[in-house]
């Protein structure tokens, strides 16, 4: 951060459609062909550009069926929809995620680097190893277990990173009076062999606006921690305790110190679930009311997924059982348990709050309500920014754009506008250099 800049805060919008909530399809006012209606998908990104938001982030997945979530059902391919939205928009980050886990590092690295250009360097990359055993069937492959999934990710990365570093910057230069259209000596051939991965060969896509694209990194366990804090630009994590989500950030800037880079290199944003209402009790009654449409086939295929065990066959009026570490989301298992303790929850009452924000921090109020909270949690040390999770598309997304986003500008949180053109110009980020 530059002399005389204050700390300001970092948002994105993670876009579930038709919502994170699991009955949030249901609500009134939700759109409910959210995934293929390229109207709804214009209109999001359009509203963040309008919030002065720093990204747009699409997760991803590859199974499907009757008790998924319902945003996981059906969903548009990432890159693809990240690719026209780049067309439509001119100044927000287009961040998708990818699998390192069922995908190849040429493959990866190609596509983004296309999407930086195609965007003027709006690009990022959410680096995820695929937690769930199920995905392994739709590639015949059989599932890694947690540590070997991690292992492979830091390879995948190395790669990449070699990948989009094959050309120098001022390689193509098309001097047609010269009969030169890329400088000599300005290609260095990767040559990558590692335990999981080999690359042979470069890339044939130029350097991008960004160098790299963003790399943002979701594991919060130990291994992914430790591989946020090496690769990441930016560590989207699950916190809803103030005194725990101040702790995870210290450690994850500490490791990131260790591993010799600065820690403002690195952003924590946490997630949140926010219900917007223009009182106290309208908003009470909307978070009440997406409750009340909950599938519970889809709310227990959701839970059980996060903590790794079947939970259909627990009495729901119960304490949570006491259960097997699991092999996929060691650290989302762990932090749920430990909010279903902490707060002496029955399963009823965690399986709501996982139908709704899946251990992200839930907060129910006005405008200003909401803008509270995110300020306390900002200013205490516990996140650089937050990505924000709303329970349906459009209403509730349009809501916080208009509701809370003035209030964290008034308080001088967050910008009135943008002042460059890049992601890591908005993250405050530097261009990587080339490695030589």
């Amino acid at each position: 951060m530059a002399a005389g800049q204050h700390r300001q805060m970092r948002l994105g919008v993670f876009v579930q459609t038709p919502g994170h909530h699991v009955g949030g399809w249901r609500h009134p006012d939700a759109v409910t062909d959210g995934w293929p209606n390229l109207g709804l998908m214009r209109h999001i990104p359009a509203t963040a550009e309008r919030g002065k938001f720093d990204m747009f982030f699409l997760g991803d997945g590859f199974a499907t069926g009757y008790g998924e979530h319902p945003s996981t059902i059906g969903k548009f391919e990432p890159l693809t929809l990240l690719s026209a939205l780049a067309m439509t928009t001119s100044k927000l980050g287009l961040a998708a995620t990818g699998s390192t886990t069922y995908a190849e590092p040429y493959q990866i690295a190609r596509s983004f680097a296309s999407l930086d250009h195609l965007s003027g360097g709006r690009a990022a990359w959410n680096v995820v190893t695929t937690a769930y055993a199920k995905s392994a069937a739709v590639f015949g492959r059989q599932h890694p277990p947690h540590a070997e999934r991690y292992a492979m990710a830091e390879e995948f990365v190395e790669a990449c990173r070699i990948l989009w570093d094959s050309w120098a910057d001022d390689a193509f230069v098309a001097d047609k009076k010269a009969g030169l259209f890329v400088r000599p000596g300005s290609l260095r051939v990767p040559s990558f062999n590692g335990k999981y991965f080999t690359v042979e060969g470069g890339l044939n896509v130029p350097r991008s606006p960004q160098g790299h694209p963003v790399l943002i990194q979701a594991g919060s366990s130990g291994p992914g921690q430790a591989l946020a804090s090496r690769i990441a630009d930016v560590v989207f994590t699950a916190q809803n305790d103030l005194a725990e989500a101040q702790a995870f950030y210290r450690n994850v800037k500490a490791q990131v110190a260790g591993f010799g880079r600065l820690a403002g290199e690195v952003l924590v944003m946490p997630g949140v679930f926010p219900v917007i209402g223009r009182t106290p009790g309208e908003a009470k009654e909307t978070f009440a009311e997406l409750n009340r449409n909950i599938d519970t086939a889809q709310a227990f295929t959701v839970l059980s997924e996060r903590l790794g065990s079947d939970m259909s066959a627990h009495p729901l009026d119960e304490p949570v059982p006491a259960l097997p570490e699991t092999e996929h989301l060691k650290s989302r298992a762990a932090l749920l348990i430990e909010m279903a303790r902490r707060e002496k929850l029955t399963l009823r009452q965690l399986y709501y709050r996982v139908a709704a924000a899946r251990g992200h921090l839930l907060v129910v109020g006005t405008g200003t309500d909401i803008a509270d909270v995110l300020e306390t949690w900002f200013r205490a040390g516990a996140a650089d920014g937050f990505n924000i999770m709303p329970p349906f598309f459009p209403g509730q997304f349009d809501a916080f754009v208009a509701e809370v986003v003035p209030r964290l500008q008034e308080r001088g949180l967050f910008r009135a506008d943008y002042t460059g053109t890049t992601l890591r110009d908005h993250l405050g980020l530097k261009r990587p250099a080339r490695r030589l």
